[in-house]
């Protein structure tokens, strides 16, 4: 065999090789490109359970509305388990949660089970009330039933470093709790009348959630904490157990026989969120926005 003909067969041998790692690697690249854009692709069929996650502190309703609108939406999926490892946070985006999963209810006829973990207290315990069934650990804290608004009186300090504050307003009460100087008694009867409508709301959404009496309902609600155990007693929680435990009631539930497949929205990694869950965990009590606001939120 000559020299040439040696030199041909070569590359003729290799061609199928270089094509097959070529496509390989054009399916690998597919791959990654279909996780970034479209992580949560499913093209699979069969029910399922979905499972949504409320962790730290509430300070928006937005990640979490979206995802039970997308599961929801989904006709595989039978029934939503809610993870709360929360205590609380914002009114509002506790209380957006809390009527999207009523929503989801009734319009879309889907089963929604709330699974407590150590923590789900106030707001926590204000979007658990919504779902159809709650389970809680028996050492998980929760219930606090009540609403908190803070703020500093720091006129004093001032006068300390002689620093003097100055407010220009239009409107009597445009400046009320000002941390420049002391609240008066007028201004304090006008925040607790604010602060009992909304405590009020809280115990109108537990009373009709839980199916009990409103002076039942007025009774739990001084911001005491209970373990699950004790809010089981109190009709608080309907069922003693972990993650799994609500995973099973919700197929049951719906009638999913056997081990129920469970579905979670993947999250993308982000620095921001990374901080944000750090900064919260450290100050659990301090809030990011500035002035006073309402919170449904356990105090510690």
């Amino acid at each position: 065999m000559s020299e040439e003909s040696v030199q041909t067969e070569y590359p003729l041998k290799r061609r199928p090789l270089r094509t097959l790692f070529w496509v390989l690697a054009a399916v690998f690249g597919l791959i990654i490109l279909l996780n970034v854009f479209f992580p949560d692709l499913d093209l699979s069929t069969g029910d399922r359970i979905a499972l949504v996650r409320v962790e730290g502190v509430i300070l928006d309703s937005q990640e979490t509305v979206g995802e039970l609108r997308k599961f929801s939406e989904n006709p595989y999926v039978k029934a939503i388990v809610l993870r709360i490892d929360s205590p609380g946070g914002g009114v509002v985006p506790s209380q957006e949660i809390h009527d999207a999963i009523k929503r989801i209810r009734a319009k879309n006829n889907k089963a929604v089970i709330a699974s407590l973990g150590s923590v789900a207290a106030s707001g926590g315990y204000y979007i658990a009330a919504a779902t159809d069934r709650i389970v809680a650990n028996p050492g998980t804290l929760t219930g606090s039933i009540g609403v908190i608004m803070e703020t500093a009186n720091v006129e004093g300090l001032l006068q300390k470093i002689g620093v003097e504050g100055v407010v220009i307003k239009s409107g009597r009460y445009k400046d009320l709790g000002s941390p420049l100087r002391k609240m008066s008694e007028e201004e304090r009867r006008l925040l607790q009348s604010v602060m009992d409508d909304v405590h009020a709301q809280f115990i109108e959404a537990v009373a009709e959630g839980r199916a009990i009496e409103l002076k039942d309902a007025q009774a739990l609600a001084d911001g005491r904490i209970f373990t699950g155990r004790q809010a089981k007693e109190v009709q608080l929680v309907d069922e003693i157990g972990d993650l799994d435990d609500a995973i099973q009631l919700a197929a049951d539930v719906v009638g999913i026989e056997g081990e129920p497949r469970v579905v979670e929205s993947r999250r993308r990694f982000s620095i921001r969120d990374l901080l944000e869950s750090k900064f919260t965990a450290l100050f659990p009590n301090l809030d990011v926005h500035p002035g006073m606001s309402l919170k449904y939120m356990m105090a510690f």
